[in-house]
C-alpha cells in the first residue's frame, strides 16, 4: 500500500472526506499523517478524532519559506511518503519543494482549470457569466495551478446564484471528487510518468470529467 500525507491549513473538510473514505475501506492506502501549518486549525482535531498522527509546523516560526519547507520535507521524508495530498493547504510552495516531490503531490482547485487559476474563482466565474463551473484535481508543478489535470467535477451555474451559494455547491463536489481520485492513485490506476498522467495504462490527454445535473 502506498503511504499518504495530507497537508492542510484550515477547517479540514477535504481532509475529513478523505479520512472517512479511508475508514470505509474505499482508499486502500496508509494515511501516515497530517501536517498543519496553522496552530489551532480545526483540521488538527479531525486528525486526532480519526486516530491519525498530526504534526503542526507553524510557518510563522521560521525565518524564511525555505526553512519552513525544509522542516516539512524532513517530516515527509522520515514518513517515507509516496503521495502528498494538498487539502486546503494555504501556502504557495517553492519550485524547489515541488520539484523535490515531483509527481508525488496533488492539489484540488475550485475551478475548471486551466480557467480561473488563483483566488476568488467563484466571484470571477459569476462576473464573466460562465455557465459551467466546478473543481479540478491536478498534479502540482512549480507554476501555480498549472500541473496536469487528472479529473474535474462540473456543475451548471444557476441563474441569480450568489458567490456563497456557488462556493457551497462546488465544495460538495470537492468532497466527492478528492477521495475518489486518491483511491484511484492508491489503487495504481493513475500514475505520473515523464511529466504526464496515465489512467489505466493510457496517457490521460484530457481530464476525466464528472457531470452533475440539478
Amino acid at each position: 500500500m502506498i503511504r499518504i500525507a495530507l497537508l492542510a491549513s484550515g477547517s479540514g473538510t477535504n481532509v475529513q472526506a478523505i479520512l472517512d473514505a479511508h475508514a470505509q475501506g474505499k482508499i486502500q492506502a496508509e494515511i501516515v499523517g497530517v501536517i498543519v501549518n496553522v496552530p489551532g486549525a480545526a483540521v488538527i482535531q479531525r486528525a486526532h478524532a480519526a486516530g491519525v498522527r498530526c504534526v503542526v509546523i507553524p510557518h510563522r516560526d521560521y525565518g524564511s519559506r525555505a526553512e519552513f519547507e525544509q522542516a516539512m520535507a524532513q517530516v515527509l521524508t522520515q514518513w517515507q511518503i509516496d503521495l502528498i495530498v494538498l487539502a486546503g493547504f494555504m501556502r504557495i510552495l517553492s519550485a524547489e519543494f515541488v520539484q523535490r516531490f515531483s509527481g508525488q503531490m496533488i492539489n484540488i482547485h475550485p475551478s475548471l482549470l486551466p480557467a480561473y487559476k488563483g483566488l476568488h474563482t467563484h466571484d470571477r466565474v459569476l462576473a464573466t457569466g460562465d455557465r459551467l463551473h466546478g473543481c479540478s484535481i491536478h498534479f502540482v508543478t512549480p507554476d501555480l495551478d498549472a500541473g496536469a489535470v487528472i479529473a474535474q467535477s462540473v456543475l451548471t451555474v444557476a441563474p441569480h446564484e450568489s458567490s456563497q451559494q456557488l462556493a457551497a455547491r462546488v465544495n460538495v463536489l470537492e468532497l466527492q471528487l478528492y477521495p475518489r481520485i486518491v483511491s484511484w492513485i492508491s489503487a495504481g490506476r493513475i500514475v505520473f510518468l515523464g511529466n504526464k498522467p496515465y489512467l489505466d495504462g493510457k496517457e490521460l490527454l484530457t481530464p476525466v470529467r464528472f457531470w452533475n445535473h440539478g
